[in-house]
């Protein structure tokens, strides 16, 4: 069924009529070697003219990977985690990075992610930690600026600026996956509805416009419903009030 993209349209055209800008970015996570999907995620990011902050697991990230993102400057490689491990009990919802260990133990995976991806894309490594699974506690969060993190990527509108004193909050706000259902595109007009009212929210004051808006994907188990989708989106955006938000160089 094709889309019916009118009630995004209608939105965005408040926002032009206000004289309004959306700032926007990409996030795709769980990069670890070069791959046909990676290839069409950077064909997008290059068709779009939208750099794509691409979370590499540090554990498992190959010297081909490194070498893949050098020729691709739209592919910007940030911290995901570090082994996308689960220690969460079972009765709990999966994370790597939440009090299910030592704090010692946490903080040195978090550190080990920024040395070794910084040993494997050198200044083109921006300092941003993303979670696996989007989950960490505040306490793991005030750790990471000491350790040279400038900022915490989860899911969800920002609650404030600020994760941790020194830890800009900029977080991803709509995934087209179904994860809990199909594991395919879910459903459409659910999809252009929740990013209406995240639009309409910034708009009216209620949400944070100041952090950029983040569409999240996950290259590797994209169908091609997902990749039309996530285009369609990622165009209607950048026709209307969007500019392009990349995280700065250290």
């Amino acid at each position: 069924m094709t889309p019916d993209w009118r009630p995004l349209h209608a939105e965005l055209e408040e926002w032009q009529a206000r004289g309004l800008t959306l700032p926007l970015w990409w996030r795709d996570d769980d990069a670890v070697t070069p791959t046909p999907q990676l290839n069409v995620l950077t064909d997008l990011s290059n068709r779009l003219d939208l750099p794509v902050h691409l979370a590499v697991i540090p554990r498992d990230a190959d010297q081909a990977l490194s070498e893949y993102m050098a020729r691709e400057p739209a592919l910007i490689p940030v911290v995901h985690g570090w082994a996308h491990q689960n220690h969460a009990p079972k009765e709990e919802k999966k994370a790597e990075f939440r009090l299910h260990r030592s704090l010692d133990d946490i903080t040195a995976d978090a550190k080990a992610g920024l040395t070794r991806l910084r040993e494997l894309f050198g200044e083109t490594l921006r300092p941003m930690f993303v979670p696996p699974w989007n989950r960490i506690d505040s306490e793991v969060a005030a750790e990471l600026p000491g350790m040279g993190y400038r900022v915490l990527s989860t899911a969800t509108p920002r609650k404030a600026a600020n994760a941790a004193p020194g830890l800009e909050q900029i977080n991803t706000h709509l995934d087209p996956i179904d994860w809990r259902g199909t594991r395919g595109l879910a459903a459409t007009d659910m999809l252009i509805a929740k990013t209406v009212q995240l639009l309409k929210d910034r708009r009216e004051g209620s949400a944070d416009n100041t952090e950029p808006f983040g569409v999240l994907t996950h290259h590797l188990v994209h169908d091609q419903d997902i990749w039309t989708f996530t285009e369609d989106l990622l165009r209607r955006l950048l026709d209307g009030p969007a500019t392009v938000w990349t995280m700065p160089r250290d």
